[in-house]
């Protein structure tokens, strides 16, 4: 029987979510608890890939589980995972179902703020910046969802078969008065890198290092740029996925918290 796991994690400690060798991962540290429960190696199926610290919200991967088990499985996942994981759901799918191709879209919250604090810096990143012309980096946001090949947004380009991504939001945020912002952003996949290098390219508007119009040409042409800056990680969450006929709960958490005064 196939299952999908609605889940939550805080990226802080984890390099990434993919299995890697000699690195803690969200998904490593999930198979080592699944292979205790069931005294069997789990494999673990994500919706997609997480860069080292970035968080997630609302996260889904899909487990095959071959004998009908009579316990409490979200129970026991919780009671034996860190807290900086934790499982939300857990339900029965159809066997063709799968956690990352079925998946309709993913959005991400990017959040940001202007000001030191020891409290938002863990969610939150944290850029010394004065004087950045909000309007341009909003007018900016508001032209990605016109664009549909991010290669120039894009660590490691020519590890895809094409570039394409089909963004259907996204928008700016800002609340002035508190010195934040969120970036938010919505399509049916993303390249490594991209939301952290077009936060990058927004920060650069702002500080007037490239024009609306430029950023504009580097997503209409793929312009290259000698200095393409990579926002911080932490400020990055996935935080919604969507498949066809399956809704998740919606979950109070430090991302819906985040958003409050930066909401449309």
């Amino acid at each position: 029987m196939k299952y999908f796991l609605h889940i939550a994690y805080n990226g802080s400690h984890f390099h990434g979510w993919q299995w890697q060798t000699n690195a803690v991962t969200v998904q490593g540290v999930i198979e080592e608890k699944l292979q205790c429960i069931f005294k069997e190696k789990i494999n673990v199926f994500g919706c997609g890939r997480t860069d080292s610290g970035v968080h997630a919200s609302q996260y889904v991967f899909h487990i095959t589980i071959e004998d009908v088990f009579d316990f409490d499985l979200k129970f026991r996942l919780n009671k034996h995972l860190p807290n900086s994981i934790v499982v939300y759901e857990i339900f029965e799918v159809s066997e063709k179902k799968h956690a990352r191709y079925h998946a309709t879209s993913r959005t991400y919250d990017y959040f940001l703020h202007l000001y030191k604090d020891p409290v938002l810096g863990k969610h939150s990143s944290y850029y010394e910046i004065d004087n950045l012309d909000l309007e341009a980096m909003q007018k900016a946001g508001d032209l990605i969802s016109k664009y549909n090949n991010f290669e120039a947004a894009c660590k490691q380009p020519h590890l895809y078969h094409d570039t394409i991504c089909k963004v259907s939001f996204a928008k700016l945020y800002v609340d002035e008065s508190q010195k934040r912002m969120r970036f938010t952003i919505t399509a049916n996949r993303f390249l490594r890198g991209m939301i952290r290098i077009l936060v990058g390219y927004l920060l650069d508007v702002g500080k007037g290092k490239i024009s609306v119009a430029q950023f504009e040409d580097i997503l209409a042409n793929q312009t290259k740029m000698d200095n393409k800056r990579v926002a911080y990680p932490n400020g990055l969450y996935l935080s919604k996925i969507t498949y066809d006929g399956i809704t998740l709960q919606s979950q109070q958490d430090i991302c819906s918290f985040l958003k409050i005064g930066l909401e449309g």
